[in-house]
């Protein structure tokens, strides 16, 4: 009865013990790992997508203060990319959503952020801004 006991408690278990995998640290993927061309995703970004990701960039300055999202960009931007003319657009920007308000970090200072990595088309319903990449519930720090 005793073994019993110990094996119903062993697999009782077992779902609250995370597997091996899950406790492995966030991929890194860089920006030049996003794209082929165009809006066509390496294999390398189809296959993270939906994983953790950490990526290295700068923030671009938020649009209005209490904003609970960012834009990682590959290069120091000055001013907001959304407020920059289609043809300035950067194209190697990721759409940083967070948990709560953020906290800006000065653009010229290199950040770390890790999220869950998302891809395809989405709208935001309070902005209407349009992304293709994303990182949800990121989490930064300043370099």
């Amino acid at each position: 009865m005793l073994m019993n006991r110990r094996l119903f408690l062993a697999a009782a278990a077992a779902p609250l013990v995370a597997p091996r995998a899950a406790w492995a640290a966030p991929e890194a993927l860089k920006f030049r790992d996003l794209y082929v061309r165009g809006r066509e995703l390496t294999e390398r970004a189809q296959a993270l997508a939906g994983r953790e990701v950490r990526m290295v960039g700068y923030m671009a300055p938020p649009l209005k203060p209490e904003i609970d999202f960012f834009v990682l960009t590959r290069l120091p931007m000055s001013t907001c990319p959304f407020c920059e003319t289609e043809a300035q657009w950067p194209d190697d920007i990721v759409l940083a959503l967070t948990d709560r308000p953020v906290e800006p970090i000065r653009y010229t200072d290199l950040i770390r952020a890790t999220g869950v990595f998302e891809t395809g088309f989405e709208t935001d319903p309070d902005t209407g801004f349009m992304s293709f990449i994303r990182l949800r519930g990121a989490r930064y720090e300043k370099l």
